[in-house]
């Protein structure tokens, strides 16, 4: 891999590849020494233009259980809030001799555009942009699934993912559609008319607005936080009638099916998009799935900085 900008494009063949490494790098660090030498003399910095913890603090530890050294940049109280350019920044940084970006920005085509642009040489991961893509979440969500479906190890046919709640704001949304489908999983997205985004037609997943009749079909149920943050406009009469209509209630928990699971990318709106019940709920994998993202970002910089797929059972060095 040369970079890590969406899921849009990626093969089932290159996914797989990262969640195998991924799944083997768990097993190499299941023990009380956590750290490879792998990526040690190589630099990483996380660029961070909008606020984060649980993505942030994955790729810190992520690069730093492979050794490489990590330089955490936050916009708040650096030259970007004196007006710095992406450019500047990047170019800046670049100056110090790094090998890996990861970025996260709240602007859609961020990353690419950092990628594309000729400003840095290093490679560049998307952390996020704007409303646009999430790939390592994505990636992190489908090896959490494939953990509990171990009949579809290399096959993600027959399951049904639906990703609920508000579409419109969410990069998740958008990079799991992608890659969910390619790894051949059935995804159908659920929400109110005014949380759906334009264009939903064209992505690679079904669209319900009513999750009550969908709910006992789906095999993983992925609730999405609501994006107060980017809402000008009111997108729903009110919380509680939201809460209703969509949130996961200990109601529509039992409605599962027996084996099904409860996700959700965090940070969660209790009692809005999910209920305390489901949160907490044997079900829910969602503590997994924070720490399924250090593995899984570990494979990405692994692979992104010289090393090749790892095949089961092969060492790293």
């Amino acid at each position: 891999m040369n970079n890590l900008l969406s899921t849009k494009d990626m093969s089932a063949k290159t996914a797989f590849e990262i969640l195998d490494t991924a799944r083997e790098l768990a097993r190499i660090t299941d023990g009380p020494n956590k750290k490879l030498p792998t990526l040690r003399g190589r630099t990483i910095v996380n660029l961070f233009f909008e606020d984060s913890t649980r993505t942030r603090l994955s790729f810190e530890a992520a690069a730093k259980r492979l050794s490489a050294d990590v330089i955490n940049f936050s916009a708040k109280g650096s030259s970007v809030s004196k007006g710095e350019s992406l450019k500047d920044t990047a170019q800046t940084i670049e100056a110090m001799g790094i090998d890996a970006v990861v970025l996260r920005h709240s602007s859609s085509g961020a990353a690419q555009r950092l990628a594309e642009s000729g400003w840095i040489k290093a490679k560049v991961v998307n952390a996020g942009d704007g409303t646009h893509e999430h790939p390592t979440q994505a990636l992190l969500d489908a090896y959490t699934i494939r953990s509990h479906f171990p009949d579809h190890d290399r096959d993600f046919s027959g399951l049904h993912v639906g990703i609920v709640g508000d579409i419109l704001h969410s990069r998740v949304a958008r990079s799991n559609a992608y890659l969910l489908s390619s790894l051949g999983a059935k995804v159908t997205m659920v929400a109110p008319s005014t949380l759906i985004p334009t264009g939903v037609d064209q992505w690679p997943a079904e669209l319900s607005y009513n999750l009550d009749s969908v709910i006992g079909d789906l095999d993983a149920v992925m609730m999405l936080r609501v994006q107060s943050e980017r809402m000008s406009d009111s997108y729903f009469p009110s919380e509680r009638e939201y809460a209703h209509d969509y949130g996961l209630s200990e109601n529509r928990l039992n409605q599962m099916k027996e084996n099904a699971i409860v996700m959700h990318p965090g940070p969660m709106n209790r009692g809005l998009e999910i209920s305390a019940a489901a949160a907490d709920s044997k079900r829910s994998v969602i503590l997994e799935q924070v720490a399924n993202g250090v593995v899984v970002r570990m494979a990405v910089l692994y692979m992104l900085l010289g090393g090749v797929p790892i095949a089961g059972g092969s060492e790293i060095v």
